[in-house]
């Protein structure tokens, strides 16, 4: 009897240690594949940070000069670049919204008015037809706005001429090989202008070649989105389908919004583009002397 109880306690020393070493085994085999988990882990949130950090970089800062060369350049914060290859908003009609800037008088008159505190606020009726006639010193054109697409540039724009914020400046610039025509500084005469005390978002983004056609009025601005305000170019000729192009420019085509089409006086656009002396300046001075809205 004691032989056999001393093998029963034998067997029964044997059979803890097993268990014991079972769980050791088990506890080594739950901690590697824990470390195993943990260093998954570890290496996907880093993987996303890189991620996050490279999404929010920008790009190489290039923009395209006047002749289509690429020239290192940063964000202008003042000023309105003349048209280049600006970053596209891809803001649409849908997604802007007006400012609280009073309308003008029904009355026009008085002096002009070249500075504001904000944005107008809506000030036509987009069901209406709205059309500016710009009188200058070399002839008159007449502009059909687009209410349709660009009803907040087009109320911009008209708010702006009914206070006469156009009345007496310089088309400043003149392009013959793109038929770009540019304005709308009564305080500089030039694209340093800093407009009138507000910029109002990109609208209806993107436009297309075809949009860039001979007669087209669009705004300028700078190399950053939703930069625009006051100053605006035309386009006497086809040389400024570059615009919408992605060929030419890339991703950033079709980032100038344009609001009108020339309906009548082609030729004078045509006549003060052919005024480049190759300077980027007309060889003789271009004023407006004024722009007046009709409705209808």
């Amino acid at each position: 009897m004691g032989t056999e109880k001393r093998e029963r306690q034998k067997a029964n020393r044997a059979a803890k240690v097993a268990a014991q070493e079972a769980a050791e085994a088990k506890a080594r085999r739950v901690k590697a594949i824990r470390n195993v988990v943990l260093f998954g882990i570890g290496i996907i949130v880093v993987a996303l940070i890189l991620g996050l950090t490279a999404c929010g970089s920008t790009k190489d800062g290039t923009a395209t000069s006047d002749n289509g060369e690429n020239t290192a350049t940063s964000a202008s914060t003042s000023g309105t670049d003349d048209p280049g290859t600006p970053t596209s908003s891809g803001s649409g009609s849908d997604s802007v919204s007006y400012g609280d800037g009073a309308c003008p008088p029904d009355e026009a008159g008085g002096q002009p008015v070249i500075d504001f505190t904000d944005a107008p606020k809506l000030c036509i009726d987009p069901s209406r037809t709205y059309t500016a006639t710009f009188t200058t010193n070399l002839g008159e054109f007449e502009v059909e706005l687009d209410t349709d697409r660009t009803p907040l540039t087009t109320n911009n724009f008209v708010v702006l001429a009914r206070y006469g914020y156009f009345d007496g400046t310089d088309l400043f610039r003149t392009e013959l090989s793109s038929g770009i025509i540019q304005g709308g500084s009564p305080h500089t005469q030039s694209n340093t202008d800093e407009g009138p005390g507000y910029t109002i978002p990109d609208e209806a983004l993107p436009f297309s070649a075809e949009d860039y056609g001979p007669g087209a009025l669009a705004m300028a601005r700078t190399s950053a989105p939703d930069s625009g305000s006051a100053q605006f170019f035309l386009l006497a000729g086809d040389g400024g389908r570059y615009l919408g192009d992605p060929d030419s420019l890339g991703p950033d085509a079709g980032s100038y919004v344009v609001f009108g089409r020339t309906v009548r006086g082609l030729e004078v656009l045509e006549a003060i583009a052919a005024l480049d002396d190759g300077t980027g300046r007309p060889s003789t001075a271009v004023t407006i002397e004024s722009v007046v809205i009709t409705e209808s």
